[in-house]
């Protein structure tokens, strides 16, 4: 775990001085990494307002209502009411949003990280109040910002809105982004260390090879608590790993921006190193434009690819064709256990020792009278049964091809009883997860390799030649090859009789051709960067003493054309 940093501020006027003697930071470097630093205030009679932001004008210039749209984006649908009943408390959190961007000429989307704090006190107005310092960015780097929230959000509310232009000073003095690197990033008296997510094109290790070290993020959300949101589900991931490769509408419902947010990470982060195509909304309210859209579908009208997570019930009944909805989370903000604390541990630990997570104890698998009454009851009553209790589980039409790999699910840990090796434990959990879905995905994609495989000259031809075409694909011919040939040895053993299914539902889905196109790129590009290394490398005169004299006139000539090419 990292130490998080500190940043040396004073408050009250002393902030403001040395906010205002300081030099303003460069808005060109700043913007390379976020696009906005904001304090929003729920004001009890105008609702959310923009108390400050960083630039000033970052919100309003980009047109489109977006500073509304963050505002709403950045509290919870109603004050908390599972906070402890004391006479004042406090209540701080991080989730994120991801929302359009009205300044882009093209659909692109801005991503909001937030730190929220709930404060209880019956002293003042209607019991309480609300804050949250935002983040907002181009850039999906969950990873650097969640931990600059933690010294954002409170530096915030102890010295005022004037910490937003000392850390944007700071942010401003980093170097450019290096996506898909580890980066140490100075701030204040310390340093944050991440692994920054690869860009968005690029196409990632060949889908024939497992990437060797699985702790590097392939994909968004390589930090999400995988484990912790999916905890009460853990025999349901296979299946949402399936709606999330073949571009399935999905609704996720938490009692929390903080959990709908992480399970919609989460889900993002299981298809690595698939591009994932499809919009997605870690938190998503009724004031986002599309919305009205999505409210709009006539009955029968087929839900558009989306993953959408929420914490208002409304959802349930506006949003109703939805063909797939999740419920994740606990009620209890500090928990995210199957069982009580007060009741027996799922582990084999004792006196809060970590032990095996046994299958047996998670509900799905125990079978009983009870157990059955109650899973058909959940399916009769369906999502709406969430209006009245909330309570982890999966409602969906889809007819899953891949089976739970019990073999993964028997190495998890489970902490016992004991918070204080909890998250330790969901660590090396994640670790275990992402390890898996890491191979199933690669296994999944490796039937693909072929079609995206470079080629080199051949010893003693000439290299001074237009490289042969990728191989052409064909959708049809693809399926038939697949079919005569099986799905390999590792997919064979965790997948039914129907898995071919998943690979049609794949190649009709959102998340292929993109994900296709760009590799296919990538192995072009490759591929003509091997051929100009060979013709870089190759022994001219060598070439030329095997030939014949009208063959050296067709490699002058060849030599010729390429020379043009290059001075082009």
């Amino acid at each position: 775990m990292n130490r998080i940093p500190s940043v040396s501020l004073r408050g009250g006027a002393d902030a403001d001085a040395a906010a205002a003697s300081a030099p303003p930071p460069d808005h060109a470097a700043l913007a390379r990494w976020a696009r906005a630093f904001c304090v929003i205030r729920f004001d009890l009679e105008r609702g959310q307002l923009v108390e400050a932001c960083y630039p000033p004008d970052a919100l309003a210039a980009a047109g489109g209502g977006l500073d509304r749209l963050v505002a709403f984006s950045s509290f919870p649908d109603s004050m908390s009411h599972h906070l402890p009943r004391h006479r004042s408390s406090v209540h701080d959190s991080l989730f994120s949003f991801r929302v359009p961007d009205p300044s882009s000429p093209r659909r692109a989307f801005l991503y909001g990280f937030v730190f929220n704090r709930q404060r209880q006190d019956e002293r003042l107005p209607r019991g309480g109040e609300q804050k949250s310092v935002v983040i907002l960015s181009h850039a999906p780097y969950s990873s650097l910002f969640r931990l600059l929230l933690q010294i954002l959000g409170p530096l915030c509310f102890d010295v005022g809105p004037s910490a937003l232009a000392m850390v944007a000073s700071h942010v401003a003095a980093w170097p450019a982004p290096a996506p898909g690197r580890p980066v140490e990033l100075p701030i204040g008296s310390a340093a944050l260390r991440v692994h920054l997510p690869p860009a968005a094109d690029d196409p990632g290790p060949p889908p024939a090879l497992l990437p060797a070290n699985p702790s590097v993020p392939y994909g968004l959300f390589h930090d999400a608590d995988l484990f912790a949101a999916f905890r009460g589900l853990l025999l349901h991931l296979w299946t949402l790993w399936e709606l999330m490769v073949v571009g399935e509408p999905v609704l996720v419902v938490a009692p929390s921006p903080a959990q709908c947010s992480e399970a919609v990470a989460g889900l993002v982060s299981l298809v690595a190193p698939l591009l994932y195509s499809v919009d997605y909304r870690p938190y998503f309210t009724i004031h986002d434009p599309d919305f009205a859209r999505l409210n709009a579908l006539a009955e029968g009208e087929v839900f558009p690819p989306m993953v959408l997570g929420v914490t208002n019930l409304f959802f349930l009944k506006s949003l109703k064709s939805i063909p797939n909805v999740v419920a994740v989370g606990s009620p209890n903000p500090n928990s995210t256990r199957v069982l009580p604390v007060g009741g027996q541990s799922p582990g084999n630990g004792t006196n809060g020792t970590p032990g095996k997570l046994k299958l047996d104890k998670l509900a799905i698998n125990k079978f009983s009278p009870t157990s059955l009454l109650n899973s058909i009851k959940l399916r009769r009553e369906g999502p709406l049964s969430l209006m009245t209790e909330h309570k982890e589980a999966l409602w969906s039409t889809y007819a899953p091809t891949t089976k739970p790999d019990t073999s993964v699910l028997n190495r998890l840990i489970d902490a016992g009883v004991s918070p204080r090796i909890e998250e330790s434990m969901s660590v090396v959990n994640n670790e275990i997860l992402r390890r898996h879905f890491l191979e199933l995905t690669t296994n999944f994609l490796a039937p693909f390799g072929p079609y995206l495989r470079t080629t080199t000259p051949s010893e003693g031809s000439s290299p001074f030649v237009d490289p042969p075409l990728l191989p052409p694909f064909h959708a049809d011919e693809f399926v038939n090859g697949l079919a005569a040939r099986g799905p390999g040895k590792f997919l064979s053993k965790r997948m039914r009789s129907n898995w071919l299914d998943l690979y049609r539902r794949f190649l009709e889905g959102p998340n292929f051709m993109p994900w296709f196109r760009q590799r296919r790129a990538a192995a072009e590009q490759e591929q003509q960067r091997l051929w100009r290394q060979a013709r870089i490398n190759v022994d001219i005169e060598k070439l030329m003493s095997k030939m014949s004299e009208l063959e050296r006139i067709d490699s002058f000539n060849a030599v010729e054309q390429y020379l043009l090419r290059e001075m082009e």
